[in-house]
């Protein structure tokens, strides 16, 4: 079993905060500091203060991930923090290239450390890197290589873990094209100015390498993919003065970082001898995550902090993230596609023939009518085609009724929040109405007349 390796950093006072507020951390050692003159004292793998450089936290955090990688275990990278903590520079510095080597972030480090390795692994292996970029976006996959491909479909395979399906695949033989491409993708991310973040990320993006290796003397394939994540910030609409389409960006933010919370509180407050449900299928992010977050797959985080007592409860709130985050358990192990005899064979099974006898077997555990249907929907979205495997399916019909699940969910929400404005409405004009009868003379004399009649001769 492997934990997740946590690491904090702090980044220097900004501009704007300020100085006379003071700050709410003092450092103790490498990897202990107290929070708001002592009263929390927090203890993670690594702490990284507002002088640290950035080759120490890719030696730190990231190099090991990536060795793994070369490797054929799968590893994920991901920084997180509120708006404005410095995530994305961490990620990437001022720029993925022609950058000043000492500002470089973990992005184009990661790449040149990678085909470091590589370079020093040709006599025993052949390796083929291939890359894609995607981000997700109002709770949609865009590929950031190919933007006619704006709503890219999560799936899961049984030994390949976590796919997303039709995503472009750019083959890359060294680290110049490989950061050529990422600054392609990067031109694509959606940005957008708050008051806290004149470049505000207003989507979660992921880079994810697929490292396969050819290893020559043992005539087998492995694969490993390595994935860094710069999720979007933490948002408070008081602060950044978000409005209209930035504040529905940040209302889908916030949510998406509240089911990724969600997914590691199941993960880490189940009992051993029970096993939790975990809602890996609420958001886009914890599905594409679902491998790091106690998978197949070995992790780092990065919490991203202002250091600022003006930004306290927003980095206590990071802090506390980050020391659950410890307490997940996963199972990284070495990814072997197949032997490379069999990688040569040619499959003489059709696709006709595959989902007919996908079918047979659902028949054995679902009605005619729910397999009817379930047919008619496959075909339809154009995915039967491309399922090879039960689990696959599977995959796809609970995919399917989560996103129905999702749907009727928010109209039933939106429905409410109608219902309550009608009802608002209703208040108001029914008060109005009641103030004109009170203001109104001939009212009031109509009612006194009405009253004494009836008091007089009373029917």
């Amino acid at each position: 079993m492997s934990k997740v390796t946590v690491c904090a950093r702090f980044r220097p006072l900004s501009s704007k905060e300020n100085k006379d507020d003071g700050v709410c951390v003092r450092g103790i050692d490498a990897e202990t500091f107290v929070f708001q003159d002592d009263e929390f004292t927090f203890t993670l793998d690594r702490v990284f203060y507002q002088d640290s450089a950035q080759s120490a936290i890719f030696d730190f955090l990231a190099l090991p991930i990536v060795t793994d990688a070369v490797n054929a275990i799968n590893g994920t990278i991901i920084t997180y923090g509120q708006t404005g903590a410095g995530k994305t520079y961490s990620m990437e510095g001022p720029g993925i290239q022609d950058c000043d080597e000492h500002k470089k972030g973990l992005l184009p480090r990661v790449v040149e450390g990678m085909f470091d390795q590589i370079s020093s692994s040709i006599d025993i292996a052949r390796y083929t890197v291939k890359l894609s970029m995607v981000e997700i976006y109002m709770e949609k996959v865009r590929d950031l290589l190919d933007l006619s491909k704006g709503n890219i479909q999560i799936k899961e395979n049984k030994t390949q873990g976590i796919l997303l399906t039709g995503v472009t695949e750019v083959p890359v033989s060294d680290s110049t094209e490989a950061l050529q491409h990422l600054c392609t993708g990067l031109a694509n991310r959606a940005v957008g100015e708050t008051q806290m973040n004149m470049s505000s990320s207003r989507s979660h993006c992921a880079y994810l390498f697929t490292i396969q290796q050819d290893s020559v003397n043992e005539k087998r394939v492995k694969a490993g993919k390595l994935i860094l994540v710069d999720l979007a910030g933490s948002e408070k609409a008081d602060k950044t003065g978000a409005e209209g389409r930035v504040l529905e960006e940040a209302k889908t933010i916030n949510k998406s970082l509240s089911a990724l919370g969600n997914v590691i509180n199941a993960l880490t407050s189940g009992s051993s001898s029970k096993a939790n449900h975990i809602p890996y299928r609420d958001s886009k992010l914890t599905r594409i995550l679902q491998d790091a977050l106690g998978g197949n797959s070995r992790m780092a985080l990065l919490c991203c902090c202002s250091p600022s007592n003006s930004n306290a409860s927003e980095t206590l709130s990071t802090l506390r993230f980050g020391m659950r985050a410890k307490h997940i358990k996963a199972s990284p192990r070495a990814s072997e596609v197949k032997s490379a005899k069999t990688q040569e064979e040619p499959s003489s099974v059709t696709e006709d023939e595959k989902c007919g006898r996908i079918l047979e077997k659902m028949k054995e555990r679902m009605s005619n009518e729910d397999i009817k249907m379930l047919e008619e929907v496959f075909i339809q979205e154009g995915i039967i085609f491309s399922l090879d495997s039960m689990e696959e399916v599977e995959t796809a019909y609970k995919d399917i009724v989560s996103e129905t699940i999702k749907s009727l969910e928010q109209t039933l929400e939106e429905l409410q929040l109608k219902v309550k404005k009608l009802e608002a409405e209703n208040k108001s004009i029914q008060e109005q109405a009641l103030r004109n009868q009170e203001s109104d003379p001939v009212g009031k004399m109509s009612r006194f007349i009405s009253s004494w009649y009836a008091s007089f001769f009373p029917s």
